[in-house]
């Protein structure tokens, strides 16, 4: 999975914690799960301004390419953007690379299939309309694909 970060406007620094850390040196390939949610998590409050108030988000779906190996001191940052849009769901692409002298080197792509839910109700729910477009103003609408 290829991915051209000239497609994507948000980018966030991810700390590696040493804890973050395998036997063999290198982040655990279950930690990526956790950069992916703080990249996440910081887009919703920085761009979709998601009213936690209102709905939550569950995740449906996580995919991972594994693609370069990450150790402690590697600078790295992730990179979000909204893909797909349908009523109740959404796709996050999640690209984390290492910031090296030459330039950004892309490590690990993801996708997340996200639910707007309401937890009251235990059920989905529509995807807030501001949020909505919120996604679609930012991430563009040409790159977006839209299955409301």
């Amino acid at each position: 999975m290829a991915e051209n970060l000239s497609n994507y406007k948000y980018k966030t620094p991810i700390s590696i914690r040493f804890s973050d850390m395998d036997a063999y040196g290198h982040v655990n390939n279950a930690v990526y799960l956790t950069y992916f949610e703080i990249a996440r998590s910081n887009y919703w409050r920085d761009i979709v301004k998601w009213n936690w108030n209102e709905n939550g988000i569950i995740l449906g779906r996580s995919e991972i390419n594994y693609l370069k190996p990450l150790t402690l001191n590697d600078e790295i940052a992730c990179y979000v953007r909204t893909t797909r849009i349908g009523n109740s769901s959404f796709d996050v692409m999640h690209v984390l690379v290492k910031i090296t002298p030459n330039g950004e080197e892309i490590c690990t792509t993801g996708k997340t299939v996200c639910i707007s839910y309401d937890y009251g109700a235990n059920k989905s729910v529509p995807i807030p309309k501001p949020q909505r477009q919120l996604m679609i103003e930012y991430d563009e609408p040409g790159l977006i694909t839209n299955t409301h």
